[in-house]
């Protein structure tokens, strides 16, 4: 882990129209932060979210407003986007954009994936499915930075001999998005690194060991790996106030089960009703104390992870922005 951790702002697109997500992250930047995730959807998790744009459009535009890294928080081969096609995105991010570029890569949801799905596959098809890609991915990566075509023939993906045109010198991280820690174990054998969203302390920590055993197994270099946190909060200038926006503007925090094969915002809205105060555990800090909200982002820092990017759920982005640019994030360590 670095001497000082990068703490870097997640851009919610389900929430914010692309305009106002760049202005969001640029001026996150002007404040001290480090770093975008925008968040990948075909639709909001609930209706009254109101949007969801084309995530690779958005990170072309922060790659010109910004100057730090960027990347998807979690892009899903396969459905949408055919692996191949995928790679393509992020190359072409990576060599107009040198050494700044990343690409998270799960498992998806049937929010965002069934629209183009004939079957929305079982969970172990879905990760299986993910990993197969990941190799694709790389492969057509390496056989592009030497200058040959690769040809793929796999369980869940097909290639015909191809190669990335436009291609940098050096290929952009793929990390494994997950929050399962078998799913980490083997990220850690073939992935540049691991993104886990909206998770607890103890989780995390299990998640990283994982990690860190399938890179010691695969006798890789740990020292190159990234290790990102997408960090759910809500904070507000009254724990009144921050209580109320987790429950209305991100009740998934208190969703406890599987969210992957529910295919509606509105039926997320429909569960959202039933969401209270007393749904929330340990996976999100409410609170409208700074301090706390700093401890927090320094106990995951703490535990290995190289890049935090932090989430907070209420509408009022301008203030959390200055007041955590100002208050908090000088602090972490």
């Amino acid at each position: 882990m670095s001497s000082r951790v990068e703490v870097g702002y997640a851009a919610a697109l389900e929430k914010y129209a692309p305009r106002e997500a760049v202005d969001l992250a640029a001026m996150a930047e002007q404040h001290g932060f480090v770093g975008t995730l925008a968040t990948d959807h075909f639709q909001p998790w609930l209706p009254s979210q109101g949007q969801s744009p084309f995530v690779w459009s958005v990170l072309a535009a922060l790659g010109e407003r910004t100057s730090t890294n960027f990347g998807p928080g979690m892009a899903v081969p396969g459905y949408r986007y055919h692996p191949a096609t995928l790679a393509q995105a992020a190359a072409t991010l990576a060599s107009m954009y040198e050494g700044r570029h990343w690409v998270g890569i799960g498992p998806g949801e049937a929010l965002n994936e069934h629209v183009t799905a004939s079957y929305w596959p079982e969970a172990p098809d879905r990760l299986n499915s993910m990993f197969e890609a990941i190799d694709l991915i790389k492969k057509l990566f390496r056989g592009s930075i030497a200058g040959r075509d690769t040809r793929f023939t796999g369980t869940y993906h097909r290639m015909e001999s191809a190669r990335l045109w436009t291609m940098p010198a050096v290929a952009p991280p793929v990390l494994v998005a997950t929050g399962g820690p078998v799913t980490a174990r083997r990220a850690g054998k073939v992935a540049d690194g691991i993104v886990t969203v909206g998770t607890s302390y103890d989780r995390a920590a299990t998640l990283l060991e994982r990690f860190d055993r399938g890179v010691d197994e695969a006798d890789r270099d740990p020292g190159t790996m990234l290790r990102v946190l997408h960090l759910n909060l809500s904070w507000a200038p009254s724990d009144e106030q921050a209580m109320a926006n987790a429950i209305e503007q991100w009740p998934l925090g208190a969703m406890r089960f599987p969210k992957g094969d529910i295919r509606s915002p509105q039926v997320f809205e429909q569960i959202a009703r039933q969401v209270g105060p007393d749904g929330f555990d340990d996976r999100m800090l409410i609170s409208s104390d700074l301090d706390a909200h700093r401890r927090r982002i320094q106990q995951f820092a703490d535990i290995g992870f190289d890049r935090i990017y932090l989430h907070n759920v209420g509408r009022e982005q301008r203030d959390f922005i200055e007041t955590f640019g100002r208050c908090v994030l000088p602090a972490v360590r």
